[in-house]
């Protein structure tokens, strides 16, 4: 694989554009921090049924109600499992999702039986999505709240942020180191990436990232490192479940988001295979 200057350009300039974005959401305040996490699994849970759907024919015959009743409990998912601080004229968000949740379950249920739409393998495969996307981003609010309020002060979005930029740099150092110098097929499920890119990402994102973040963040830098590892391996292999999904459903991006990136999925999908890893290592250490 050789390095593409003009792809490589437009990926540069719309990652820009999104870290821009991502960080603001981010940094800004908690309901922004929802609101990004929420539309990016709004996002990644659609694009997941036109995947699911173009692999498995089946799901296509879904109702109108069902369809558009997963994107809701998504929303609602994040919603229950949210920041308990943050509240709609003075009620939970928690305790609004929670409430509405069931209830939309309900009628999805009544209308998948009274339609005749009614199939077990269509739920199972709404409910892997639900695991997959919304129930991995949600785990966001709790590592937010890992470095809240210490002795430093408020570094909540650090957490989150070691995680995604671990993510980034790999993704990004794997791309160039590949493209530049690698030669050996990592997996024929994704077979542009090399295992000389991957294991330069993993190696030099582990390496920039703990000791950047090291020098600006009050967290020590044994378990900066730790994070970025686990996000860095983890996070590969939620890129090849994604790219095996894409080759199932015999498309090249999961959809149009970024230019030269792809779809939500393609941009996030790293991300919702790392987060419950990172997440599950910081319960034993703190």
């Amino acid at each position: 694989m050789s390095l593409n200057l003009s792809v490589f350009r437009v990926r540069a300039i719309s990652a820009i554009v999104f870290v821009v974005i991502m960080l603001a959401g981010l940094i800004w305040n908690s309901w922004s921090f929802f609101i990004l996490f929420t539309l990016i699994q709004l996002g990644c849970l659609l694009e997941f049924q036109k995947l699911v759907a173009l692999i498995e024919p089946g799901y296509k015959k879904i109702s109108f109600i069902h369809h558009w009743g997963l994107l809701l409990l998504g929303i609602l998912l994040m919603m229950t499992l949210g920041p308990v601080d943050l509240g709609l004229h003075g009620v939970s968000i928690k305790y609004i999702g929670s409430r509405a949740l069931l209830a939309v379950v309900g009628i999805m249920l009544i209308s998948d039986i009274v339609s005749k739409k009614m199939s077990i393998q269509n739920w199972a495969i709404s409910f892997a999505g639900l695991v997959y996307i919304p129930m991995s981003l949600s785990l966001f609010f709790q590592l937010k709240s890992f470095m809240a309020n210490t002795y430093f002060g408020n570094w909540s979005f650090s957490i989150p942020l070691l995680l995604i930029l671990s993510i980034w740099v790999n993704d990004t150092m794997a791309y160039l180191v590949g493209a530049l110098i690698g030669k050996t097929p990592l997996s024929p499920i994704s077979p542009n990436k090399t295992w000389e890119g991957t294991i330069a990402g993993v190696i030099l994102s582990v390496l920039i990232v703990t000791k950047l973040a090291g020098i600006y963040i009050p967290i020590q830098e044994k378990y900066i490192f730790l994070i970025s590892l686990i996000a860095s391996i983890a996070g590969g292999f939620g890129d090849l479940l994604e790219s095996k999904l894409k080759r199932m459903a015999g498309v090249k991006d999961s959809g149009t988001l970024m230019p030269g990136h792809g779809g939500f999925l393609d941009r996030f999908d790293s991300i919702l295979f790392a987060t419950p890893f990172v997440w599950l290592i910081l319960q034993f250490l703190f």
